[in-house]
């Protein structure tokens, strides 16, 4: 993806949430997309490179940023709770919606159950996408450290090659929401 497709892209699937507010509190260089009065993503231009900070679960922020050369720990932002997407070739416009729709859940999440109720529609919340948000991220970790970190029986590390094709087993599992 790049630099003017990564913001577009951005923009659209962010205000397609519900009560997606879209302001410019820091200024016209960054777009901040809020929701609840909370910032859920900010988008800016630095130095010519398209960026979008997101609020992210610590460990499968440390994930996604293993798994994707295009994901760093958040710009100007508190590194464990926020990532920044950058232009790259690994970034599809899936991997950007559920990154997006993830960082606006956490932050729905945090609000009063009054708050919340009103924030999302009927169903929305169903008990089943209450406990995926929950426990999916701790599950994954926990599968994605033991899949590639697996080692032959007589203690020798598996190839880079062998490494490589669990990488993309782990990114087909990501887009596949597990």
């Amino acid at each position: 993806m790049d630099h003017r497709s990564l913001h577009d892209h951005a923009h659209r699937i962010a205000l397609e949430l519900p009560f997606t507010e879209h302001c410019w509190p820091f200024g016209p260089e960054y777009d901040v997309f809020k929701v609840g009065g909370r910032i859920f993503m900010l988008t800016a231009t630095v130095r010519g490179r398209a960026l979008v900070n997101l609020k992210c679960d610590p460990q499968k922020s440390l994930l996604h940023q293993a798994i994707y050369r295009s994901i760093e720990p958040g710009y100007h932002m508190n590194k464990k709770h926020w990532i920044t997407v950058v232009p790259g070739e690994d970034i599809s416009v899936d991997l950007l919606a559920e990154l997006i729709d993830d960082s606006w859940n956490l932050i729905v999440d945090k609000l009063s159950k009054k708050e919340q109720q009103r924030l999302r529609p009927r169903g929305f919340s169903a008990l089943r996408d209450k406990c995926y948000r929950i426990f999916a991220p701790y599950l994954f970790s926990v599968i994605a450290v033991l899949f590639l970190h697996e080692t032959h029986p007589q203690g020798v590390v598996n190839s880079e090659e062998e490494y490589g094709y669990r990488i993309g087993c782990l990114k087909a599992l990501l887009h596949k929401g597990i």
